[in-house]
């Protein structure tokens, strides 16, 4: 699948599923979720609709003639897919009484993917400038 449009599409889709899951946790989790899960489930939601609005703006601006260009969009959208799926597989577990451990590293490698996705993005900016 062609880079610019894995940027939009993803993009388009995070951006989809960020809201119905944000609706989902204000309504249907607000009562089975502890404060501080529900806080965790927002979190993934907003990191998720973050980075689909940045996934649709670098699709639509970036000419994808540099591999740069790529890797920064493959870090934003593994970086959110290991990032917030992770939290919301920890909060609906939590709030099902179990622990899947194997997900607690998960949440970190998407949070320095995503970390990796604006520092190349950085660099990219800087790098036009020289």
């Amino acid at each position: 699948m062609e880079t610019i449009f894995m940027a939009q599409f993803i993009g388009a889709l995070y951006g989809l599923l960020a809201v119905i899951f944000g609706a989902f946790g204000a309504h249907a989790l607000k009562k089975k979720l502890t404060p501080e899960l529900l806080q965790s489930f927002e979190t993934g939601v907003k990191y998720q609709m973050y980075h689909a609005i940045v996934l649709l703006v670098l699709g639509f601006n970036l000419s994808f003639d540099k591999p740069l260009d790529s890797w920064t969009v493959n870090c934003f959208i593994f970086g959110t897919l290991l990032f917030s799926f992770s939290i919301y597989a920890l909060c609906l577990g939590a709030a099902k009484g179990q622990k899947p451990r194997f997900l607690g590293p998960v949440t970190p490698i998407g949070g320095l993917l995503l970390v990796t996705g604006w520092a190349l993005l950085l660099y990219s900016f800087v790098s036009n400038l020289i």
